[in-house]
């Protein structure tokens, strides 16, 4: 079992946590990992774009002129994909982006992203991470004591104070055991973690 530093929230080292196998030490699936951050992508798109075809453009009902003796090419309707204010071909229609993923693949790639960061030695530990007041100040002192600018904050609870004053910092981004994903773990150069969800993380995902 990897064995990884635990820090206040002045960024003093006060003690070691031993982390679980079954978690943070699995052989990591690269497939995986790009499979599920596709899947997430994928899920954020609108897919609301839309074009008309030749059939779906207003007016082309007659034919321009007579199909042969006039020179030019046949045509059959002023609407064809040719034509200025025709129709596209292949015309883009609103569509579902998303793909399903099995909730073992999933499990198995959230578990490869954690693992490579601690490998990466870039998940760090808070024994605790509680401020008194909403204040943006006090979060990013705790960021600045443990030097860290671009960082993912997964806190057990909901807990407004944390997220509330995590919010104006433009490269943090709380999140919570339950919506955690691996975009998120690989996107923020840290993952900060308290080390209460590193136990809640384990029992669910164990």
């Amino acid at each position: 079992m990897a064995n990884v530093a635990v820090y206040n929230m002045e960024g003093k080292e006060v003690g070691q946590m031993e982390l679980n196998d079954a978690v943070f030490g699995v052989e990591v699936n690269e497939h995986l990992v790009h499979l599920a951050v596709v899947s997430l992508l994928a899920g954020k798109r609108q897919g609301t774009q839309k074009a008309k075809t030749r059939s779906e453009v207003s007016g082309g009902g007659k034919k321009p002129w007579r199909q042969k003796g006039t020179g030019h090419a046949r045509q059959g309707s002023i609407r064809a994909p040719q034509w200025k204010g025709g129709g596209v071909v292949f015309a883009p229609v609103p569509r579902d982006y998303s793909f399903k993923m099995n909730k073992k693949e999933k499990r198995l790639a959230l578990k490869s992203a954690l693992t490579s960061r601690v490998q990466e030695n870039k998940l760090i530990v808070l024994d605790e991470l509680k401020l008194a007041e909403i204040k943006t100040k006090n979060m990013k002192a705790v960021l600045d004591a443990l030097k860290l600018d671009k960082a993912l904050v997964v806190i057990e609870e909901n807990d407004q104070n944390v997220v509330l004053s995590a919010r104006n910092l433009p490269d943090v981004k709380t999140a919570f055991i339950n919506t955690i994903n691996v975009y998120d773990i690989l996107k923020y150069n840290t993952v900060v973690v308290t080390k209460a969800a590193v136990e809640a993380i384990e029992e669910v995902y164990a």
